[in-house]
């Protein structure tokens, strides 16, 4: 059940995973084909200024968490989300249905973030993430391990697999029973 003791009507599915996995793709085609809203955090973070400033070692900006929370909760709790982004432990566990973590071998992730222009502790960073799964352990210490799920998505065939599997379980969904 939502806070504020309504019931939603649609889940929200967060996505996440290192940076280069595919999330914003996946969200995308997701959101296509099941009339769910995307939200994309950092573009959020970005055009609603929800962050502290500029991290110039990874070339990003400082997100502020509680902010992002705030101007995110009437909407989560309405149901009919997919949120893209690469972390996962700050988000309130009541928000999401459906936790799935992208994940992307090291070869084929390294060529994506590096023709992003990733670089030094940026690139360093994000491959080492990926190598310690640090996301999928995230995301089960952070929500209940029978939401969460793990899929490869190394090509345009993955992709196509993973929209196919999480459209399917968005159109059999129903709401907990408290």
């Amino acid at each position: 059940m939502a806070g504020g003791g309504r019931t939603r009507t649609r889940p929200n599915v967060l996505v996440t995973g290192t940076p280069g996995t595919g999330k914003t793709t996946t969200c995308s085609l997701l959101a296509d084909a099941t009339g769910l809203r995307h939200v994309n955090v950092g573009e959020l973070v970005k055009t609603k200024g929800l962050h502290d400033g500029w991290d110039d070692e990874f070339e990003c900006h400082i997100i502020n968490e509680d902010l992002v929370c705030d101007e995110m909760e009437d909407m989560m709790e309405g149901g009919g989300n997919i949120v893209d982004y690469h972390g996962c432990d700050f988000f309130p566990e009541r928000w999401f249905d459906h936790v799935v973590v992208l994940q992307t071998d090291n070869s084929i992730l390294h060529d994506r973030l590096t023709s992003r222009g990733y670089m030094g502790a940026k690139l360093t960073s994000n491959i080492e993430c990926e190598i310690f799964q640090v996301l999928l352990e995230e995301a089960k210490s952070s929500y209940p391990e029978d939401i969460v799920v793990a899929l490869q998505s190394d090509s345009v065939e993955d992709i196509s697999r993973n929209v196919t599997i999480l459209t399917e379980w968005a159109n059999i969904w129903r709401p907990r029973s408290s």
